[in-house]
């Protein structure tokens, strides 16, 4: 990375087979950054089973947050980093987007749309060729996540994002600390005034 760019914090946006993980290794190879995968440290360290974030005992919020703890730490030390999350709702990428700026990073939202049918398609070709690095998905499943996930707008591939939080929180940092409880509060910027 030339020394006179800021580190770049880069957000992969998409559903599952939309080919996050593929463009989230070119990014990382071209840029000399750190990948972060959640998928492949739970399937590492939970399993299979532990995949669905909406049970009470899923852990991946918590990993989440671990992994942009490291994330942060990293951009401190001038160099990039690709996370590799899905990151379904605006609120999570301006949440990541505003700690970016807080360290004195940029950032920039690599969205990657897929039509259902793709879609299935390499969901089913991936469980078939390399069921260990992947989670079981149903097919049923997919309309119901096209319908939580949020299109990034226009605005965002602008760059801005809101300087406030969702109503309700204080600041992004207190957004954060309730949305990835095991960010270091240590690292966490604080909001500015």
């Amino acid at each position: 990375m030339p020394a006179d760019r800021a580190p770049t914090l880069f957000l992969m946006v998409g559903l599952p087979g939309s080919g996050k993980t593929v463009r989230a290794r070119e990014l990382a190879a071209e840029h000399g950054a750190l990948r972060l995968t959640p998928d492949h440290w739970a399937l590492t360290l939970f399993g299979q089973d532990d995949r669905h974030q909406e049970r009470p005992d899923g852990k991946r919020w918590l990993l989440e947050g671990l992994l942009i703890t490291l994330a942060l730490d990293t951009l401190r030390l001038g160099l990039s980093v690709v996370l590799d999350f899905g990151l379904w709702s605006r609120d999570e990428r301006s949440a990541l987007r505003w700690l970016a700026g807080s360290v004195g990073a940029a950032s920039e939202i690599v969205y990657l749309p897929v039509e259902r049918d793709v879609q299935w398609s390499r969901i089913q070709h991936r469980w078939k060729h390399t069921p260990e690095l992947t989670f079981p998905m149903a097919e049923a499943e997919l309309g119901p996540w096209r319908e939580m996930f949020e299109v990034p707008g226009a605005d965002e591939f602008s760059g801005s994002f809101p300087a406030v939080p969702p109503s309700g929180e204080g600041s992004w940092p207190e957004w954060v600390q309730r949305f990835w409880p095991s960010v270091n509060e240590t690292g966490l910027p604080q909001a500015r005034a």
